[in-house]
């Protein structure tokens, strides 16, 4: 063969998500071990179809959601990609992103097959969204969990404030305020998590799950590898938490933090006045009013209507992922930069938008 007639080499590109079907379990495996496995829309999509030729298989049972390698389930979405799409007047890309992502974390929740979700090692932002609707989620010793969108000026989503609404006392309101990471016994606390099993009995649980001799459930499978719980740092922290982050605004809640005497009280008050004033108070709102609201697909149309009212009207977003993810200076310039310079009018003004895309068609 000549020069001329070579075919260049080309090297294969393995799938963003793997999916397969084995005796009676359907397998989705989150394939982006570099990027922590990170969502892209594609990787939604692709779940999606998955789920649609399974529904009706009579060969499929249940599914198990996973991810690739062992530092994760999905450390979010794309937060680069996100701010590139809003800081270039593409909001609307960015509102297809989460259109598709909240249709999918409503249809795991929905699904009807059982969804087991292996939450092993990170998982947060957008692999909340994948997990934590799922009717059998598990963590190990490895997880950390977390809904960590105030840090970069935004307002937790994917259902996340579904969950953190259900948290015990006001645990919601610490998480989500503070983005504050979840070990295992911390998620099972919080209700982001139903069994902590060790991460090296995975792959029993994935075989027992296969084979399902007796019990034949995947609840009663999945209990026997269940290991049960340390005490979550949370439940002892409990005392402070409640009686600081039930307190009206988020500048009261930090006077409160103030005034008590343990140090990660203090602690937790620094972070506070580090992050944005505008994504704090939204957020403060947003899980309390979802207390109120019936269902996941309401709160995720109560979400929706909020990040795209980030992504098309809030400088803070795209220097706040500038600040944390891009330049990693770790000094973003919030606008206003204090909470005493917030306009309490703003959360009304989050709420009352109204995207120009409806999330469900």
């Amino acid at each position: 063969m000549t020069a001329a007639t070579e075919q260049p080499a080309t090297a294969s590109v393995e799938p963003t998500v793997l999916a397969t079907a084995r005796n009676g379990v359907g397998h989705l495996t989150l394939n982006r071990p570099r990027a922590l496995n990170a969502l892209t829309l594609e990787m939604a999509r692709a779940i999606w179809a998955a789920l649609d030729a399974w529904e009706d298989d009579v060969d499929v049972e249940m599914v198990i959601l996973d991810g690739a390698g062992d530092r994760g389930l999905c450390a979010g979405g794309d937060v680069r990609g996100l701010a590139e799409q809003v800081g270039g007047g593409r909001a609307e890309d960015a509102g297809e992103f989460f259109r598709v992502e909240y249709a999918l974390d409503a249809r795991i929740s929905e699904y009807p097959k059982p969804v087991i979700a292996f939450a092993d090692g990170i998982t947060m932002g957008g692999g909340i969204g994948l997990a934590g609707h799922a009717p059998i989620r598990i963590v190990t010793e490895r997880s950390r969990l977390a809904m960590p969108e105030t840090r970069i000026g935004f307002t937790p989503d994917v259902g996340g404030t579904r969950l953190l609404a259900r948290a015990p006392g006001r645990i919601g309101e610490y998480l989500g305020l503070t983005g504050a990471s979840m070990d295992a016994a911390d998620a099972v606390y919080a209700g982001f998590a139903d069994h902590v099993v060790p991460s090296e009995r995975l792959e029993s649980v994935r075989e027992a799950l296969e084979t399902r001799a007796d019990p034949s459930s995947p609840t009663e499978i999945v209990l026997l590898f269940d290991e049960t719980a340390p005490e979550s740092r949370l439940h002892t922290d409990r005392e402070w938490i409640d009686e600081a982050f039930s307190a009206e605004t988020v500048g009261e809640i930090v006077e409160r933090l103030r005034a008590r005497p343990e140090p990660a009280a203090a602690a937790t008050a620094d972070t506070l006045e580090e992050l944005s004033p505008t994504g704090l108070a939204v957020t403060l709102s947003a899980i309390r009013r979802a207390r109120e609201l019936p269902s996941l697909r309401d709160t995720l149309s109560q979400e929706y209507g909020l990040v795209m009212w980030f992504a098309e009207t809030q400088p803070d977003l795209v220097e706040g992922i500038r600040a944390q993810v891009i330049d990693k200076d770790r000094s973003p310039r919030w606008q206003p930069a204090t909470l005493a310079e917030l306009d309490p009018a703003i959360v009304d003004q989050a709420f009352a938008h109204r995207p120009k895309t409806p999330l469900w068609t």
